[in-house]
């Protein structure tokens, strides 16, 4: 027996929505590398001392723990900043994190995954910014009156 009623459609809070995409984001950013291993010469290239054009360093590995963190630690301040910092900081970091992605396609030789993956990257950004930038707002609570409510009512007749 079928039936036809509606399935329920619960609101994600957007500190979900948020959380989620951060980790999608960083699932994609770990894979990305990880599978970059299995491309031809990459190897080689790490067992002499490069990554791309960069010699591996401890100022290399430090810059690539930078950029690794900071969309990981995003995950955890996503659910837990206030409301306010909360928006700003998702629309700061994704939008930084966007000329960042894009220049990773820079110069490599396999366009095809690496064109994809930083395509599947720019969207989870842009679903990030999506989602901060339009973060619901609530009405002014009667036990915080505004302005409005604090200016002196005028009478007009009667």
């Amino acid at each position: 027996m079928r039936t036809t009623a509606t399935l329920e459609d619960q609101r994600i809070p957007v500190r979900a929505k948020l959380t989620a995409t951060w980790t999608s984001f960083m699932f994609l950013y770990a894979y990305v590398d990880i599978l970059n291993f299995f491309t031809p010469g990459v190897i080689d290239d790490v067992l002499n001392g490069k990554v791309f054009e960069f010699d591996l360093s401890q100022t290399f590995s430090t810059t690539a723990l930078t950029l690794v963190a900071i969309p990981i630690l995003m995950i955890v301040l996503s659910m837990t900043l206030p409301a306010r910092a909360n928006r700003s900081t998702n629309l700061i970091v994704a939008s930084l994190y966007v000329p960042v992605t894009a220049v990773n396609v820079v110069g490599e030789s396999w366009l095809y995954f690496y064109g994809l993956g930083v395509v599947l990257e720019l969207i989870l950004l842009a679903l990030i910014l999506r989602y901060a930038w339009t973060w619901p707002r609530t009405a002014p609570s009667v036990t915080s009156p505004d302005r409005e409510t604090l200016a002196p009512q005028r009478s007009y007749g009667r």
